[in-house]
C-alpha cells in the first residue's frame, strides 16, 4: 500500500489536512507532476485518499485522506519514532 518512492510522503503531507496538487508538489520538492500523479490515483483507487474537483475556473481539484488513510498516522508515527531510535551512521 505505501509502495513507491513518494507514497509515504504524499500521506504524510495530507495528515495535516487537505491539499491541491500544486501544494503537494511544492511539498516534496523533485517529484515530477506525472510521478505525483500516478502516486496520487493509486492512493485513490486503494481507498486511501479522496479526490474532490470543484466546478471553478480555474478548476480546483483537492486531496483529502479518508478515513482509512488517516489510521496511517500510526504508522508513520511508528516508522519516526524507529529511524529517532535507529540514525544511519
Amino acid at each position: 500500500m505505501l509502495d513507491g518512492k513518494w507514497t509515504t510522503l504524499i500521506v504524510r503531507e495530507l495528515l495535516t489536512g487537505p491539499k491541491r496538487f500544486g501544494e503537494l508538489r511544492d511539498a516534496l520538492g523533485t517529484v515530477s507532476p506525472k510521478t505525483l500523479t500516478d502516486r496520487l490515483r493509486s492512493l485513490e483507487h486503494q481507498g486511501i485518499l479522496t479526490r474532490t474537483v470543484y466546478a471553478e475556473v480555474p478548476p480546483r481539484v483537492v486531496y483529502e485522506l479518508t478515513e482509512q488513510g488517516a489510521t496511517l498516522t500510526t504508522v508513520l508515527h511508528a516508522m519516526l519514532e524507529w529511524g529517532e531510535r535507529h540514525p544511519q551512521p
